[in-house]
């Protein structure tokens, strides 16, 4: 419905409609992602549209089994208008690989749809958002959860924890586990990839990044089994 995302009270309206709609067939599923995506084109649900140069909305099937939720997109996401394609893309994308998960049959997505930061010169600093902004962009998050259901979610840092469970958590506590979302769907917490890269000397790095492609390859066994 056009303008739902500044109606207050619409988002639960619409949530029957569209998850009916993605309860029909593929190509349906399609059309609601493809339709919620022009939405959020025009969101104003939070003052973070005004810096940003647009809104990063999710991309992947419509019907992935598996969905990864990150941060917010980064100032190369920003510019490209798509998710995980910076540094940090690009490392998921080589531990996706290693750990055996096909890249293609994934939605990835982020908890927020718009770059915070922080100008700093001809630089753009990441700024981590705060509960409020992560909690009108939750909207979005449980829209694209809606129309393509996936059987397993896996959250990559805190934040994505946070807004998909309505709480905070920390990954130490939550990591290596499912966690039983209301949907029926299962919740897997791991790190940000972004936090690898930040890592300092080498053989920790190493040592997080192996840990980190662990993680992977148990959400893949496990959804194997579902």
């Amino acid at each position: 419905m056009p303008g739902a995302a500044l109606v207050p009270g619409a988002e639960l309206r619409e949530m029957p409609m569209v998850a009916k709609a993605a309860a029909r067939t593929g190509s349906n599923a399609r059309s609601a992602l493809d339709a919620l995506r022009e939405e959020a084109t025009g969101c104003r649900r939070c003052p973070l549209w005004k810096p940003a140069t647009q809104t990063v909305f999710g991309e992947g099937p419509a019907d992935a089994r598996l969905l990864f939720v990150g941060e917010q997109p980064g100032d190369q996401e920003d510019r490209a208008g798509h998710p995980f394609v910076g540094p940090a893309g690009q490392l998921l994308d080589r531990a996706l690989a290693e750990a055996g998960i096909d890249r293609a049959a994934i939605y990835v997505t982020n908890a927020v749809k718009h770059f915070k930061f922080e100008p700093r010169g001809k630089r753009r600093i990441h700024s981590k958002p705060n509960a409020s902004e992560t909690e009108a962009c939750r909207w979005w998050l449980d829209r694209e959860r809606a129309i393509v259901r996936p059987h397993v979610t896996v959250a990559l840092g805190a934040t994505a924890a946070q807004s998909l469970l309505g709480r905070s958590t920390t990954i130490s506590g939550s990591r290596g586990r499912a966690i039983a979302l209301e949907d029926g769907s299962e919740l897997w917490v791991t790190v940000h990839p972004s936090f690898l890269l930040r890592v300092p000397g080498e053989d920790r790095r190493a040592e997080e990044y192996r840990l980190f492609v662990a993680d992977l390859e148990r959400v893949r066994e496990r959804l194997a089994a579902l």
